[in-house]
């Protein structure tokens, strides 16, 4: 198939130049973003493939099908970014359903470790040495409880982790899963239990801002959040409430509501004009990654291999197991 590949990154060549030769894909790399302003340059495909900040929406999916585009690729899981209602029954849609959901749920881990024991600040102040360790006293994981949001994949390897802290695990999930060993319970008890709060579900029009000021309402004193899921899921200005009344005892993001056009770009020469954003890099608390937790080799080789399958697939007019209907 020939293959328009929006947002290339220098990773994505690594990973996707020599596996499209194996599976006898062209691939024409383009930097800009997907978006309707862009989608002519697919003129003459057979698919785009598009990453998680790219913006497939209705008027880009009706331009695709004009210029008789036959699928989406996403190098994702999620597909909030595409409007589905524009793509059904018109153009395939094909994710990437799981490329390595330890990948994630460790670096959950790894967000809430550095924030909890404040080894951000620490590696900071030594580089200076200052070996002055005033200010950066954690808690003790150990016997806690860790609620988990979301029991999916990367959630049930979340769960694995947070049991090898010896942690007490509840979770809240619409569809529980009954093989896991864990305690489920409706979401208002679980965030009145929860001393860690970990976030692994999709967004949704039903998880769309999941925690905000209602909900942070009903935390304990001193909870930790992290996100490694969907920006969305969180309400910005209620976290920053959150923080600044101290309900909050610290926060490990890798996800931001309004990420595009910010996140996996250089903007260290740039004013950021979301106050929000700028604001929660001004908390020591706080932990902000540019959505990273996906960016292992395992889960690079996984993602470029599972989205050129999908192609294959197409083509071949194979069964599309990872068609999103």
């Amino acid at each position: 198939m020939k293959i328009a590949f929006y947002s290339t990154k220098p990773y994505d060549r690594i990973w996707f130049e020599p596996m499209a030769e194996t599976y006898g894909h062209e691939i024409h790399f383009i930097e800009l973003p997907f978006m309707a302003d862009t989608a002519s340059l697919a003129r003459g495909y057979d698919a785009v493939c598009i990453f998680v900040n790219d913006d497939a929406n209705a008027e880009a999916v009706n331009m695709l099908v004009d210029m008789g585009v036959k699928a989406i690729l996403l190098r994702s899981a999620g597909y909030n970014h595409v409007d589905m209602k524009a793509a059904s029954g018109r153009i395939k849609v094909l994710r990437v359903p799981a490329y390595s959901p330890d990948a994630v749920a460790e670096f959950a881990m790894g967000l809430l470790l550095s924030c909890n024991r404040m080894i951000h600040k620490a590696y900071g102040r030594t580089r200076d040495f200052n070996m002055n360790i005033n200010g950066l006293l954690g808690v003790d994981f150990h016997g806690k409880t860790a609620g988990v949001i979301g029991t999916g994949k990367i959630g049930q390897c979340m769960i694995k982790i947070l049991e090898g802290f010896s942690m007490r695990i509840i979770a809240y999930d619409p569809y529980p899963n009954k093989d896991l060993k864990v305690e489920y319970m409706p979401l208002k008890e679980l965030l009145a239990e929860a001393d860690v709060i970990s976030l692994h579900c999709p967004l949704m029009k039903d998880t769309y801002h999941i925690i905000d000021e209602e909900s942070i309402s009903q935390m304990k004193k001193g909870v930790y959040i992290v996100n490694t899921s969907r920006g969305g899921l969180i309400d910005a200005g209620a976290l920053i409430d959150g923080l600044l009344s101290k309900k909050i005892a610290g926060v490990g993001l890798d996800v931001y509501e309004e990420e595009e056009g910010i996140f996996y770009e250089d903007c260290s020469n740039k004013i950021i004009r979301d106050e929000n954003l700028a604001r929660l890099t001004t908390f020591p608390n706080v932990i902000l990654t540019s959505h990273m937790g996906f960016f292992t080799k395992e889960a690079m080789h996984s993602i470029a291999q599972v989205t050129l399958e999908n192609a294959a697939s197409l083509e071949k007019g194979e069964e599309l197991i990872n068609e999103v209907k």
